[in-house]
């Protein structure tokens, strides 16, 4: 089914009603034109009533520019970690402090910018999943079409077969999978909880929040400064690969326990720019997997899964390609000695999922493309 691009008009209206009412006050509100493009992305219509419109909402954000624009529409929409119950005020306030602005002034301006970008991305969405045939709607697993899914790629190591998930939706909506790797600079210094990059969406999803939005707890910077005073690297720089390995807060109650922060980001002196390289990305995978094995029996129950972002690929400048490359390297040595480990993807958009989906044929880097998102 493919929506018409006119109803844009109708998505922005009911996404102003969403912003009002907030996403756990959708059920049973009529949203036809949302409910329209949810429909048109989705390849099945067994699932639970309301679920394919946030999922929908959460794709079309994670479009968007990362960094302030991004953000606001997070947190305007409710879907910050966090932020599905509070008020409409309060999130419109918060979204509104992205800016530097007063409340009046972004309701005015900036909100209305920012609810149009997410239109158009809605629109974009269902016309990219219209384009695509029956037989790629079978072959996603009946999912929706270029949205926040999950797909399994089947590969060979050392003669078995390994089953590898990949996530195709923001790295907070991870559920039940034991240890995310989260990209650090080799400071372990994180990112502000507001920002849009991998590491600060787990400090954020990790953190603890009231009934209105205020931090009660934020554990994984106290938890990075405790790991760099045991290993004495307080106030300095580790050697690039270099995994700390925390607890995951409040991401306990999604099913993650543990995060491992990967050392591979050497800021570049007097800028805001990051140098990686591809070597000390598959040096950080392969300590990430050791660290796993370390770890393995010291929790109940074992720790068995794994989930790689596609490290490098965002300030990094890595090409998705080189970075898949680079991380496979790791993975596959490991699996090929036997490794019992669940390995998974996840990543934001389909073309990112399209370069990991292409494991099984071999990884082809492309040095004159620069990653999107």
């Amino acid at each position: 089914m493919a929506l018409p691009a006119s109803d844009y008009t109708a998505l922005l209206t009911e996404l102003k009603e969403v912003r009002r009412a907030g996403l756990v006050r959708l059920r049973g509100r009529a949203l036809p034109a949302l409910e329209a493009a949810a429909e048109a992305a989705t390849a099945s219509s067994a699932r639970p009533p309301g679920v394919p419109i946030e999922v929908l909402l959460r794709c079309a954000v994670a479009r968007l520019d990362a960094g302030t624009l991004r953000s606001a529409a997070e947190y305007t929409l409710g879907l910050a970690q966090g932020t599905r119950d509070w008020p409409a005020s309060s999130r419109r306030a918060r979204a509104a402090s992205l800016y530097g602005v007063s409340v009046e002034r972004f309701r005015k301006d900036q909100e209305v910018m920012v609810l149009g970008q997410v239109a158009e991305h809605i629109v974009r969405l269902a016309a990219d999943a219209g384009a695509a045939d029956a037989g790629s709607a079978a072959a996603d697993g009946g999912g929706l079409v270029g949205l926040g899914s999950h797909r399994t790629v089947e590969v060979r190591t050392a003669g078995r077969p390994v089953v590898l998930t990949v996530h195709v939706h923001p790295v907070d909506l991870l559920r039940d999978v034991d240890v995310i790797v989260s990209p650090s600079n080799v400071f372990f210094a994180l990112p502000e909880a507001y920002k849009a990059s991998i590491a600060a969406s787990l400090r954020r999803a990790a953190a603890v929040h009231g009934v209105t939005g205020e931090v009660l707890s934020d554990p994984l910077p106290g938890e990075l400064r405790r790991w760099a005073e045991r290993h004495g690297t307080s106030g300095r720089a580790v050697r690039p690969g270099t995994v700390a390995a925390t607890g995951a807060g409040a991401l306990t109650a999604q099913g993650v326990r543990r995060i491992y922060h990967a050392a591979i980001a050497v800021p570049r002196a007097g800028t805001n720019d990051y140098d990686v390289l591809p070597a000390d990305v598959t040096r950080a995978v392969s300590r990430a997997l050791a660290v796993l094995a370390e770890e393995h029996d010291r929790h109940s129950p074992p720790l068995r899964s794994v989930c790689f972002p596609l490290l490098g690929s965002g300030r990094g400048g890595l090409p998705y390609e080189v970075s898949l490359a680079s991380v496979w390297a790791a993975v596959e040595a490991e699996l090929a000695r036997g490794a019992p480990w669940e390995v998974h993807f996840v990543v934001r958009t389909p073309e990112a999922a399209a370069v990991v989906e292409r494991v099984p044929a071999g990884i082809r880097p492309a040095h004159n493309r620069r990653p999107t998102g």
